[in-house]
């Protein structure tokens, strides 16, 4: 069923907390899995990607509870994983995939891992080549897509590997392989990404050293620690807070506050583009909870202009581009995204998806080789069109978003894959003054 989205009458109003940080409940879990003891996870995002790296963390023999007020997992520690009975469905999740395949990649088991449509396109490839060297063997579809066979290495060789792009996911793969061999595994990034792995590593106990290399970085570990039972507490993730935040924005008169948002300065590209774009975004209460930087936003109405977002910045904020081409609609003049040859490869191709979301709904936009060039209206974007979302969750919510900001309503082909990564969506907006229905 199509869902129709459309200026509501006033502005949105109210405070909100978003789900848990995707990148940080996935691994949170499996670094549970392999740790010693009990581990306590508060803030845990209860989406359908995480749920499926909780069930697989239960079929390779951790326990997994889900308690009244946090998740529970008792550890089998490094190398105490058991072989799974039956297939690993992934779902709609490529970063609980890649990161799985680095777990099983040197653990002595065989292992069948597979997805849901869209996963079954995403390629594996860029996991299973430099995994390979530990010693671990792949039998996946043509180009490296699951579904996918594992033979874990019975005695894994450390790694060491310079990643062609930057890429979070392939480099927790190879820091997560890296646990279950002896010696030094080393992973050398272009550009700084993400860095929730290697906290957590620190938070568990493993041995863990960062040094700069030009642009990047160079990741240090110290292979076959124990690590320890260690509580997390899962800040909201910023590309969730990502769609109210533009949400607020483009709609007058909106206020919102956000509370307890990840601040990680690997995740807040986003934030400071906006900023440049005239965004009234203010930061208050700067803490660390769970090792992790926080704090809470202030965001209110804005009018605002089209920048020139340079490619460096795209590990920082890979996930929200989609939502800032949505702003870049409402703009001032012409924003120029640089470098987005990655989103070719995210649940759909983000990059063309984009720009078919923007164009269907009046706006001037072109791809031009991996840049997006979005042409603001200045104001209310035409609208009136539909979003074709091809089953990928940040499509949805940016269509949904941009129907709140259209002169005239936007209908959304398919918003059921939204839960995956933030449940609750479309009654937390509401809740706020948006207007959302079914058609």
């Amino acid at each position: 069923m199509q869902t129709i989205s459309r200026r509501p009458r006033g502005g949105l109003q109210g405070r909100l907390r978003v789900p848990g940080d995707k990148s940080i409940s996935h691994r949170a879990l499996m670094f549970g899995a392999l740790a010693i003891g009990e581990t306590r996870i508060t803030g845990l995002l209860e989406g359908e990607d995480v749920l499926r790296t909780a069930a697989a963390m239960r079929a390779l023999g951790a326990e997994v509870v889900r308690g009244p007020a946090d998740w529970r997992v008792a550890g089998r520690g490094i190398g105490g994983l058991c072989e799974p009975e039956d297939v690993l469905d992934m779902g709609n999740s490529g970063t609980a995939a890649r990161l799985l395949a680095g777990v099983l990649a040197s653990h002595d088991l065989f292992a069948v891992m597979t997805g849901d449509a869209s996963l079954r396109r995403r390629p594996m490839r860029r996991v299973i080549e430099p995994l390979a060297a530990c010693g671990a063997r792949f039998t996946a579809r043509a180009g490296g897509r699951l579904p996918m066979a594992i033979e874990g290495a019975r005695d894994a060789l450390p790694l060491s590997y310079r990643l062609p792009v930057a890429s979070a996911q392939v480099k927790s793969a190879v820091l997560l392989a890296g646990l279950n061999a002896p010696g030094l595994t080393r992973v050398e990034e272009p550009h700084a990404t993400r860095d929730h792995s290697e906290n957590l590593l620190r938070h568990f106990g493993a041995e863990v050293t960062v040094e700069p290399a030009g642009a990047g970085r160079v990741i240090t570990l110290m292979g076959q620690p124990e690590l320890r039972a260690a509580d997390v507490q899962v800040p909201g993730d910023p590309s969730s807070a990502a769609f109210p935040i533009v949400a607020a924005l483009l709609v007058e008169g909106s206020e919102l506050r956000i509370d307890t948002v990840g601040m990680n300065e690997l995740r807040t590209g986003l934030f400071a583009t906006l900023a440049e774009m005239g965004a009234e975004l203010r930061v208050e209460d700067r803490r660390v909870e769970g090792g992790e930087p926080v704090a809470d936003l202030l965001v209110r109405a804005s009018s605002l202009r089209g920048v020139d977002v340079p490619a460096e910045r795209v590990p920082s904020m890979i996930d929200e581009y989609p939502i800032l081409a949505v702003a870049a609609a409402a703009a001032r003049g012409t924003t120029r995204m640089r470098g987005l040859h990655e989103l070719r490869v995210k649940e759909s191709d983000r990059l063309a998806a984009t720009a078919a979301l923007l164009a269907a709904n009046g706006v001037g936009v072109a791809i031009e080789r991996d840049d997006l060039v979005v042409h603001g209206t200045g104001g209310r974007p035409p609208g009136g069109g539909l979003v074709a979302t091809h089953m990928d969750h940040r499509l949805a919510m940016a269509g949904l978003v941009l129907g709140l900001a259209c002169a005239e309503p936007v209908r959304v082909d398919d918003v059921s894959f939204i839960d995956t990564s933030f449940p609750g969506f479309a009654a937390l907006m509401t809740g706020v003054g948006a207007d959302f229905s079914g058609e």
